[in-house]
């Protein structure tokens, strides 16, 4: 008996009251349009922005820098390349063979 008065009094709300569909309706999920997803960027449609090889060839064979130590060298091409804005980030130098570790009792 409880069931038929609950399916009575849902129908009765439902024509009184009028509810949005469900999530899993059909009238709902055809409401919902997805947007459609926008094209990555291609990376050809800017201008290159990074030196030319003739511009780091140059700096690389420059005859007055070969001459340095090397340490100074990779100094000297860091500028360079900072001069043209260049962030030179791949020295060829190990750097941890320059760098002396000492030990500090506590």
């Amino acid at each position: 008996m409880r069931d038929v008065i609950a399916r009575a009094l849902s129908w009765a709300l439902s024509v009184l009251a009028p509810r949005r569909p469900g999530r899993h309706s059909a009238e709902f999920l055809a409401a919902q349009t997805p947007e459609p997803e926008p094209a990555p960027a291609s990376p050809w449609s800017r201008p290159w922005t990074a030196p030319s090889s003739q511009e780091v060839r140059a700096i690389f064979k420059d005859e007055r820098i070969g001459e340095l130590p090397d340490l100074q060298r990779e100094r000297v091409w860091a500028a360079e390349f900072a001069s043209i804005g260049v962030d030179y980030d791949y020295p060829t130098l190990p750097l941890g063979s320059l760098v002396t570790r000492e030990w500090v009792a506590a």
